[in-house]
């Protein structure tokens, strides 16, 4: 069997959003455009088919990347439509790490907003190619112009306009396609159908002005192009849509679009872009990946007849089918009823179905290719990260890597049969969603779990009410404190026991020095002519590493510390393994208490949007919670301000903004980094830990 349709008509892209600019709405208009779906649904009526979680209909917003395949002009385009809620961010994260193309979509009004920034230096991490999208044209307030120029100024000096809208907010009757030069209107049911016409006398010279800055933008990547540009000479449609395609998929131009879903203006564009100018998986770099057996890299081409490898992005519980398995095939064919290797295990999985997820619906394949993403059921060991590939030409592609869980919060469940079932439900759930975590507080014997902020640990505890139908107390949130070091210190600790018959014997000298904010533990091995025998040098290292889950201030974990073993000696007979282990945990906490160590906090970005009159009251309030204020800007009528704020700080915010702006401003808060606790607050964390 022989695929349907060659590499070059395929599309992997995602859609990636701030929360609330219109991504699922503009979803709903590409799936009926191209007869995916054959009524729309409305996030306001909670009827949506990329939003089918009962906790997104709820709440209006996104939370899984739901997958969907549809047909546009003779291209498969697979769309992913990923959460803007920047609790969720694994999401994007790892939607965007098997997406060849990504469409922005901004807020007419509001331009570029924090989480616009966000999802767009992930998608620069993995050199995503981008058009963008400005939505809800027809909003008051709505200004095509500011939100362009935001974008320029604040994520790249790349984009280029190639439509401007005709009218705005209830005016806003059409859209100029610059490239063409011609008036589109949207016309019959739901604006499906596409009527291009003269421009308009009134729009003739704002478009005349547009195209000119566009042409001389465009032309500027190519030297053919630039010369006809100077010399005066006609440049053609299809001369500018070749270039915008190689400086597209290049990195070095933007396009720009512009329309409103809702309102069914401008979404088919998108649509033509993606087919224009986004990559297939034949025009993106191969992936690398490393052999498991040598660690040599190897390049998997995206190619029917390579041997077979595929990254797993995520794993669902799906209430009808058990545990989904998403995958983007990089390389060769998989085929129903076969064995494939799970490089990253070692183990062999047997692919008993594969599935084309559209949203929560599916249809069953014997055979996907190359390029494709699909779903598969009941594997055992797989989870998200892992490459699965063919026996004999095994491969370890790229890892996603996601963020530390910030905040935790204790769970107690009701009965002793809750018990057994939290621990199984929690496990599904973590299996689905890297940034969650379980883990049970060795002291205390409570079980803690954590996650990336206050709402996803409530959608969490909602989908184990609901789906699990486990029972549970919730403690308050806590904040997940680290440790770390602020200077160099060396330790030495000599473990000896003498117990009649065999002793333990275990002396090991280190020295510490602190790493950069975000970096990491390493373990150096300086050891020199033998003083302590290579096998005893992984015990040392272990012993350093359970240390350092308990701080030497409160007992936090201790994050970027750099660990030189440089000497140390042996016993022939009475030296062990579990010997250097303790002397390795005893030395590395000696050295921690004199390298002065400090307590870190997870320090959030917040932006908050007021209306002027209770602009004081907002700052002065940001200031009692240690907050620092970053920058504020005007936004239609409204004053906007920028503040990084410690997350334990922000506990309660939405309700007491609310209360403070009589429930007219609104916040969005996402982790921006860990930094030094001062020491009257240090104090209180610390006593707090004794009680």
């Amino acid at each position: 069997m022989s695929r349907k349709n060659s590499l070059d008509t395929l599309r992997n892209i995602g859609i990636i959003a701030h929360i609330d600019a219109g991504k699922t709405t503009f979803s709903e208009r590409l799936l009926f455009y191209t007869g995916t779906s054959h009524k729309i649904g409305e996030v306001h009526e909670g009827d949506t088919v990329m939003d089918w979680m009962v906790q997104e209909r709820e709440r209006g917003i996104t939370i899984t990347a739901a997958a969907t395949t549809m047909y546009w002009k003779n291209h498969q385009i697979n769309l992913i439509d990923t959460p803007g809620h920047i609790d969720f961010t694994a999401e994007v994260q790892r939607s965007l790490r098997v997406l060849d193309g990504a469409v922005v979509v901004f807020d007419g009004v509001a331009g570029v907003e924090p989480q616009s920034e966000t999802v767009w230096r992930q998608a620069d991490k993995y050199n995503v190619p981008r058009v963008c999208f400005i939505n809800k044209l027809d909003r008051m307030g709505a200004s095509f112009e500011k939100s362009f120029q935001s974008i320029l100024n604040k994520l790249t000096p790349n984009a280029v306009a190639v439509a401007i809208p005709m009218g705005l907010e209830e005016k806003l009757s059409g859209v100029v396609d610059l490239i063409k030069m011609k008036a589109l209107y949207f016309e019959g049911d739901k604006g499906i159908t596409v009527v291009e016409k003269e421009i308009p006398a009134e729009w003739k010279e704002e478009a005349e002005t547009w195209h000119k800055k566009m042409i001389e933008r465009v032309a500027g990547e190519d030297n053919t192009l630039t010369e006809k540009f100077l010399e005066g000479k006609e440049i053609t449609p299809a001369e500018i849509k070749d270039v915008l395609r190689k400086s597209v998929l290049t990195y070095k131009l933007v396009p720009v679009f512009c329309g409103s879903a809702l309102k069914n203006k401008g979404a088919q564009m998108i649509l033509d872009a993606v087919v224009e100018y986004l990559p297939s998986p034949l025009d993106i770099a191969p992936q690398k990946g490393i052999d498991p057996k040598t660690g040599a890299t190897i390049e998997k081409k995206a190619s029917d007849t390579e041997p077979f490898a595929a990254l797993v992005f995520k794993i669902a519980t799906d209430p009808f089918v058990g545990t989904l398995t998403y995958f983007r095939v990089y390389s060769g064919v998989l085929n129903k009823g076969s064995y494939v290797l799970n490089a990253n295990t070692g183990e062999q999985e047997r692919i008993s179905r594969i599935l084309r997820m559209h949203a929560d619906e599916r249809q069953e394949l014997d055979v996907i290719y190359a390029g494709e993403i699909g779903a598969t059921v009941g594997l055992k060991g797989t989870s998200t990260g892992h490459t699965l590939c063919a026996k004999e030409s095994p491969v370890i592609l790229e890892k996603i890597v996601f963020p530390e869980p910030v905040i935790g919060i204790r769970v107690e469940p009701k009965t002793k049969v809750d018990q057994e079932k939290l621990i199984m439900s929690i496990r599904k759930l973590t299996e689905e969603d890297p940034t969650f975590r379980i883990k049970e507080d060795q002291e205390t014997g409570e079980t803690i779990i954590s996650g990336m902020g206050e709402l996803h640990l409530d959608i969490i505890a909602d989908r184990l009410k609901r789906e699990f139908h486990v029972e549970a107390n919730y403690g308050k949130p806590q904040v997940a404190y680290k440790e770390t070091i602020t200077a160099e210190a060396k330790g030495e600790e000599k473990y000896a026991r003498q117990s009649g018959g065999k002793g333990q014997y275990g002396h090991v000298l280190l020295s510490i020095k602190p790493r950069e904010r975000g970096q990491g533990f390493e373990f150096v091995d300086e050891i020199k002519g033998g003083s302590i025998p290579k096998e005893f040098i992984k015990p040392v290292e272990k012993g350093v590493t359970e240390a350092m889950d308990k701080g030497v201030v409160a007992g936090y974990p201790m994050v970027d510390v750099e660990v030189t073993l440089y000497d140390g000696s042996f016993h022939e007979v009475d030296s062990s393994e579990f010997a250097f282990k303790i002397a390795g945990s005893m030395a590395f906490q000696k050295a921690a208490k004199a390298a002065r160590p400090v307590i870190l906090e997870p320090i959030m970005k917040i932006e908050i949007v007021t209306p002027e009159d209770f602009f004081g009251q907002v700052i002065s309030d940001v200031s009692s919670r240690r907050g620092k204020i970053e920058e504020t800007s005007e936004r239609v009528g409204m004053k906007v301000v920028d503040a990084f704020v410690p997350l334990s700080e922000t506990f309660g915010y939405a309700t007491s903004l609310r209360s403070l702006t009589e429930g007219r401003a609104s916040f969005t808060m996402e982790f921006n980094k860990y930094d030094q606790v001062p020491g009257n607050v240090a104090q209180e964390i610390i006593d707090g830990k004794r009680k």
